[in-house]
């Protein structure tokens, strides 16, 4: 972390300045390509045009994909 590297911080302290917690910081995604989702999700919203999202979660979830919102 840059603003560690500068100055005599701890990393608890930095992330408080910067607003940011340590988890968010170490968070690494399970999901590395978002392609599946954009897919299946265009195809949804082609076939039904005036549905949201909560008639889409629920597609998803019928279709048996297990992605949280």
């Amino acid at each position: 972390m840059l603003l560690q590297e500068n100055h005599p911080v701890t990393f608890a302290m930095s992330c408080a300045i910067v607003g940011l917690s340590g988890c968010a910081y170490f968070y690494l995604s399970k999901l590395l390509n978002d392609s599946v989702i954009i897919s299946v999700f265009n195809a949804i919203t082609v076939r039904h045009l005036r549905w949201g999202f909560p008639n889409c979660f629920n597609r998803f979830r019928k279709l048996g994909y297990q992605w949280i919102h």
